[in-house]
């Protein structure tokens, strides 16, 4: 894996860990009983912390990174592996 490509798919990564990273501790006007006034959206959350979540979108990218990494240099599953699907294979 070239250090181009490796980029370009942690970023991928991280865009995805992030997406599943950003529901973690939402809290809503509605959950925390705080008044939501005229012409604000009431299911918009009251704290987002986002650097937190940006913090913890990183750590996590890195990891599964770390195992995308490590499955296309020392290929710890082939397809001969899978069930099924090596016999098709074979």
């Amino acid at each position: 894996m070239t250090f181009e490509s490796g980029l370009a798919i942690y970023f991928i990564v991280w865009w995805v860990c992030l997406f599943a990273v950003l529901p973690w501790g939402v809290r809503n006007a509605h959950e925390a009983g705080a008044v939501v006034e005229p012409g604000n959206e009431h299911g918009a959350p009251i704290r987002p912390l986002m650097l937190r979540k940006v913090i913890a979108t990183t750590i996590l990218s890195a990891l599964v990174f770390a195992l995308i990494w490590g499955q296309m240099t020392y290929r710890w599953i082939g397809f001969e592996d899978i069930p099924y699907l090596g016999k098709l294979t074979g």
